[in-house]
């Protein structure tokens, strides 16, 4: 059984302000796609949910992984940080064996 990714209060969060007065409200969708320096990469955009998504609730907002991504995102989790250099969503993923600096790439 694959352990579903989670999903922090912050993320939540920071998507409420992002589909704050929008008319039709998105959903963040967390893919795994084969690429980048290490081999996969996160594809993290504003999406509307299709059929066989998962979909993570929580703050009236919603995340969505879709079936071949889940695997890859097993028992990780999904969060939103603001540093010096920026803010963006995160992926703390323990199924990564190694990862390039900018976060964004890893290989398993």
């Amino acid at each position: 059984m694959t352990l579903p990714p989670k999903v922090t209060a912050r993320a939540f969060a920071r998507l409420a302000e992002i589909n704050d007065g929008a008319d039709t409200p998105k959903a963040l969708r967390v893919a795994v796609e084969g690429g980048g320096c290490s081999g996969f990469q996160y594809d993290i955009k504003l999406d509307d949910p299709a059929t066989d998504d998962l979909v993570l609730e929580g703050d009236g907002q919603r995340v969505v992984v879709d079936a071949t991504s889940l695997p890859f995102l097993e028992n990780a989790v999904i969060d939103f940080s603001e540093e010096l250099i920026g803010a963006r969503f995160t992926i703390e993923n323990p199924n990564a064996a190694s990862s390039c600096g900018c976060g964004i790439s890893f290989a398993m």
